[in-house]
């Protein structure tokens, strides 16, 4: 009986020693598997961080560089519109010079055919040479810068004598000495009197001014109208072309 006992647990101690060796070796076997896991795994975690990391960089430059790009591009489209707006200036600006140039030439070639007797100013009820007197001295007075006093010579010759030859010609150089003075819509009213006159040598004079006139005071729709007349009924006149550039800026 006691041999029995004994046996037993002979046999139930070599079992647990058995079990004891199973565990130690397992254990061994997962810190080995461990060993070699969890490196790979910290590994190809640190290179997901890195390649995220990369990423997220190239990411965030490519961003800058396509705001820098943005940003050029508002700056280029500036500037082009503010040069197509100097432009646009220094057109309108020419073109106010090369009218004041006409028109000073003008008035010096009326002046210089006056002094020589190639202009006719028969048939008139102020004396002829009293008239053409009046008329060069409101000329020259407006060739002189002085407005004020062209307005006055110009204004005695009109309602003095409404029927001389020069009539038309004191009629349209005191809407130039309005206009000179800036009053462009005294201008107007004066301009627009030019054509009750029958003589037309100054109609198409007349037709740019008051398109110029509207322009200046921002009537740009009656501006066009006044164009579009000189265009349509005066297409020989030396300011066609000039007419229809004023028409391609508004």
């Amino acid at each position: 009986m006691f041999i029995s006992v004994f046996t037993a647990a002979q046999t139930q101690s070599s079992q647990g020693k058995n079990l004891i060796d199973r565990v130690s070796t397992l254990e061994t076997q997962v810190n080995q598997l461990l060993g070699i896991v969890i490196p790979d795994v910290e590994n190809a975690m640190g290179s997901m961080v890195r390649a995220k990391a990369q990423s997220d960089s190239t990411t965030i430059l490519l961003i800058n560089r396509v705001n820098t790009l943005q940003n050029k591009i508002r700056t280029l489209e500036s500037k082009a519109a503010y040069t197509d707006s100097i432009n646009f200036q220094l057109l309108q600006q020419l073109m106010m010079i090369e009218n004041k140039i006409v028109t000073l030439t003008r008035s010096f070639n009326e002046l210089y055919d006056l002094k020589t007797g190639t202009v006719d100013v028969s048939a008139s009820k102020i004396n002829n040479d009293d008239y053409k007197r009046s008329y060069i001295d409101a000329l020259s007075a407006y060739n002189d810068g002085n407005y004020e006093s062209a307005i006055q010579g110009f204004g005695r010759l009109v309602t003095g004598d409404p029927s001389h030859k020069l009539a038309d010609n004191s009629q349209y150089w005191l809407g130039e000495s309005y206009y000179a003075l800036k009053n462009y819509k005294r201008a107007i009213l004066e301009f627009e009197k030019v054509f009750q006159f029958k003589e037309q040598d100054k109609w198409d004079d007349t037709q740019l001014k008051l398109g110029i006139c509207y322009q200046k005071i921002g009537n740009f729709d009656k501006a066009r109208a006044e164009f579009q007349k000189l265009v349509d009924h005066y297409p020989g006149s030396e300011y066609y072309q000039r007419a229809q550039q004023y028409l391609r800026q508004l």
